[in-house]
């Protein structure tokens, strides 16, 4: 009888895990309510040695609404008033993915969809630069912008970084630690820039709300003691200033403009730009029937803050117009500093 020996066969089994990734979204916030356009801003990290291949935003299931190559994400949706159940998702390059997900609600408070707008206005002339030191921050009559004791400058048609190609670059520097620099546009009524100097003076006077729409970038934002971002309105001896400070060195928190105190008082709302990357600011504000100025909300990175603080007016004999300020603080040190605008879209109605 034939005897069969058993035959064992060893091979090689090799198993591999599947990557692991994570998606981190930094705007918009989940379950907040936010305008349109909504910024949405994230990052992906993988397990894969071959790393992130892409990202994207979806706004409902199945609905892909933006893609982007690489590990980071920095893009505005319009989106219509509602809620959305966003995701944004990473594939990475071994045929793995991840999402987070985030609910948010689209408002109109953001909308400027009536009214008149200037577009691009960090492309347009009329911007003039002051010197500011203190402890009076008025403007400096014997300073210039190559100092000493405060420095500056403005370039336009910057292609980098710049989002359409057309942005302007500010810079601040200095020996005098604390020293500022203001920039100012008139764009309605007296000196006006824009060629809408109002002879009639019965334009100006019918505004009531006004919204600042601005991108900005800087490589070293903390080296700012902060940014100013201001709309003012002048007419019949009434001043409304609505004066919006981010202190970033300064504690990062947003302030507010008191008019008839004249000081800032915090809004206890955080500021807190990204270097390195667009930072996308809308802010609004409306002036009553009664004059009296609103500082409606603050919108940075798609979070938008409802501030409704309502103060009175101050007085500016002499002064007809519509202005639109953006100031840079130094810091301890006066450490130069330079950040780019680009979109400023500035309406009116």
């Amino acid at each position: 009888m034939r005897k069969f020996l058993p035959i064992f066969i060893l091979a090689t089994v090799t198993v591999s895990l599947a990557a692991t990734g994570t998606v981190t979204v930094s705007a918009p916030k989940a379950n907040s309510t936010d305008g349109s356009p909504v910024q949405f801003i994230a990052t992906a990290t993988t397990t894969c040695s071959k790393g992130v291949s892409a990202m994207g935003i979806y706004t409902a299931p199945y609905q892909l609404a933006y893609t982007v190559s690489g590990a980071s994400l920095n893009h505005s949706l319009t989106l219509s008033p509602g809620t959305y159940k966003t995701v944004v998702e990473e594939w990475d390059n071994c045929g793995g993915a991840a999402t987070t997900p985030v609910t948010i609600t689209v408002s109109t408070s953001s909308s400027t969809s009536s009214g008149s707008s200037f577009n691009e206005l960090q492309a347009k002339s009329g911007w003039t630069g002051y010197g500011l030191l203190p402890a009076s921050y008025s403007i400096c009559s014997s300073c210039s912008p190559s100092g000493p004791q405060v420095t500056w400058s403005m370039v336009q048609k910057q292609t980098s970084p710049a989002r359409d190609g057309d942005a302007t670059k500010f810079s601040i520097g200095g020996k005098t630690q604390y020293a500022d620099v203001l920039w100012n546009n008139h764009l309605i009524g007296d000196y006006s820039s824009q060629g809408l100097p109002d002879t009639s003076k019965t334009l100006i006077p019918s505004l009531h709300n006004f919204t600042y729409d601005v991108w900005f970038y800087g490589t070293n934002l903390e080296a700012s003691q902060a940014l100013e971002f201001d709309i003012n309105q002048f007419f019949s001896g009434y001043g409304f200033i609505w004066g919006h400070e981010c202190r970033i060195a300064g504690g990062h928190m947003w302030d507010t403009w008191d008019n008839v105190n004249q000081h800032w008082v915090s809004t206890n709302v955080p500021c807190k730009p990204l270097s390195n990357t667009w930072n996308h600011l809308v802010i609004q504000v409306q002036r009553t029937s009664s004059n009296q100025l609103v500082f409606k909300s603050i919108t940075l990175n798609g979070v938008t803050n409802n501030l409704n603080i309502t103060r009175n007016h101050g007085s500016a004999p002499g002064w007809y117009g519509v202005t639109v300020n953006y100031q840079m603080d130094g810091n301890s040190t006066q450490t130069g500093y330079s950040v780019s605008l680009d979109d400023l879209k500035f309406s009116y109605w």
